[in-house]
Parts: C-alpha cells; sequence; structure tokens
C-alpha cells in the first residue's frame, strides 16, 4: 500500500506541476472575434520623411496599460520589420517588438528610406500574447 500512494502522489504532482506550466504558458484569454488593426497607415501606403502617425484599432476588446488586470483588455504592441515571436512568451521589447503599455492607441515613430513592414499584436497586463492570440495581418510601408 505505501507503494502505491507513493505513485499516486507522484502522479498528483505531476498533474499540479504540469497544470501550472500550462497555466504560465497561455496568456490571458481573449473572445474568439476580437480583431486588432490598423487605422492607419494601410497596406502600401508611401510615407515622405520616415516620421509618422501609426493608429491602432481594436474591436470586441478594451485597451488597458500593461499590469491591469481586467477581462477581455490588452494592450497594444507593434512589430516592425518582424514576424510574431512566441505567442507563449512575453513579448520582446527591443527595435522591432514596440511596446504602448501605456494603454496608446497611436504612437508617432520613424523609419529609414526603405521598404518596411508592420504588425500589431496585442499583449495582456504581463506583456505576454492574449489565448488565442489577437494580431493583425502584416502590411507593407514604403518610406522614401
Amino acid at each position: 500500500m505505501p507503494g502505491m500512494l507513493k505513485i499516486i502522489v507522484s502522479l498528483a504532482l505531476a498533474i499540479v506541476v504540469q497544470t501550472t506550466q500550462s497555466a504560465y504558458a497561455a496568456g490571458a484569454p481573449s473572445p474568439e472575434n476580437a480583431q486588432v488593426y490598423f487605422i492607419w497607415p494601410h497596406d502600401g501606403t508611401v510615407i515622405h520623411g520616415g516620421k509618422f502617425w501609426v493608429r491602432m484599432g481594436l474591436r470586441n476588446m478594451g485597451v488597458s496599460p500593461k499590469g491591469v488586470d481586467l477581462p477581455n483588455t490588452g494592450h497594444h504592441h507593434l512589430l516592425v520589420d518582424t514576424d510574431l515571436p512566441a505567442l507563449d512568451q512575453p513579448i520582446p521589447s527591443d527595435r522591432n517588438h514596440l511596446h504602448f503599455g501605456a494603454g496608446e492607441t497611436e504612437a508617432r515613430i520613424e523609419l529609414p528610406p526603405g521598404k518596411h513592414t508592420l504588425q500589431l499584436l496585442l499583449g495582456d497586463r504581463d506583456h505576454k500574447p492574449h489565448d488565442p492570440p489577437v494580431h493583425s495581418k502584416k502590411i507593407t510601408v514604403i518610406v522614401r
């Protein structure tokens, strides 16, 4: 009997550890119909001078600053010239992953001349993508 009890305790512990790891890996839940999108610029826009406003839209969720724990809310991240990051990890913060953790819905950015890709990814209170992830399609802008 002690051997059987040890096996049961070991299995229960393994389940708790796996459940905890899974809960940590997933971001806050998001509604299936949530959408994040660019209000401006549009795909193919030609930007003159390099500095421009990015206006970010969100449907069926709300915008809240980082650290705020409200259901169905998050904050914008702008991905510049990169693909979506790992969706089970916090979103990186670097020149290709711009965070708008104060709840901004527009931002003035500057890019060097050339062709650039932009994509939006909503992050939860801890900068993690939601589950399921809420991201826009990737668009291209040309800076002259």
